[in-house]
């Protein structure tokens, strides 16, 4: 995934350094099975939650590992969010970015959920979701 084929779908545009965090992100989490998402920050991976029923449960494990380093840093999930949820979890920990594959029937609701909280969000059209 390069830097050209991903889409920012949010009103906030990623700065430099956001939008390397975010690509980086999107490289570890294709390597953790289903309903995988990831937090990271500064090129470090601090959180990694797999294998739940559902995404928001992934993200709260993920969140959760990061501990008090989690404000500032980013998110990537392996495919796209069904509800606004995991995006509401991810603001109220300090994320201020995240990555998804995009592709659901409610895409419109997560992005409108990151403009609310002004935060960052790319689509890029790929899945990674592995079972």
């Amino acid at each position: 995934l390069k830097p050209e084929d991903i889409k920012v779908v949010s009103k906030k545009q990623p700065t430099k350094e956001e939008l390397e965090e975010l690509l980086f992100a999107w490289k570890v989490v294709k390597h953790v099975k289903s309903n995988a998402i990831v937090v990271t920050k500064d090129k470090c991976t601090l959180g990694v939650g797999a294998g739940q029923m559902n995404r928001v449960n992934s993200a709260r494990i993920a969140i959760n590992q990061a501990a008090d380093k989690v404000k500032g840093a980013v998110l990537a999930s392996d495919a796209f969010f069904p509800f606004r949820d995991t995006v509401d979890e991810a603001a109220k920990a300090g994320i201020t970015a995240i990555i998804q594959t995009g592709g659901s029937l409610r895409d419109e609701e997560s992005i409108q959920a990151a403009d609310e909280y002004g935060m960052v969000m790319i689509i890029t059209g790929l899945r990674h979701f592995k079972h």
